[in-house]
């Protein structure tokens, strides 16, 4: 994922302070500790898709976090994501979230397609991402 996204990405901290750039990084990093449920698919052997929970702590009760949603190239518009995200939903409610929020960046139109198209709406900027102007972030009511 990383690999096929970072280039997209490539100029857009150029004329960032090393400082505010490291601040970046670190909310983009995700802690393994955090992570509440991790799915895959696998097709003929091989993981084709992935995507996890995480548990962004008190400040966000209720909530889990969708992250690192990935499809490799050849298994795209097979409605792989959609499982995906159709399984982090059961996962939640079934933990006991009523919401899913998450984070994508402004160059990952398929991304924000999905979304948007599965039900996710636009929600402000939350932490730990106020220091990237260019996210995205979505939420979605689960459970009810």
């Amino acid at each position: 994922m990383d690999d096929e996204i970072a280039p997209r990405y490539a100029g857009r901290l150029d004329h960032v302070d090393p400082v505010e750039a490291e601040r970046m990084s670190r909310a983009l990093a995700v802690d393994p500790d955090t992570i509440a449920a991790t799915v895959l698919v696998l097709a003929d052997g091989r993981a084709v898709g992935h995507a996890a929970l995480r548990d962004l702590g008190d400040d966000f009760a209720g909530s889990l976090e969708v992250k690192r949603v990935y499809v490799v190239p050849d298994a795209r518009g097979t409605g792989i994501s959609r499982r995906l995200m159709a399984e982090l939903e059961r996962l939640a409610a079934v933990a006991g979230a009523h919401r899913l929020i998450l984070q994508t960046g402004d160059r990952q139109p398929e991304a924000v397609a999905l979304y948007e198209r599965i039900g996710y709406s636009r929600i402000p900027i939350y932490p730990p991402y106020l220091p990237i102007s260019f996210s995205q972030c979505f939420e979605k009511t689960i459970g009810r």
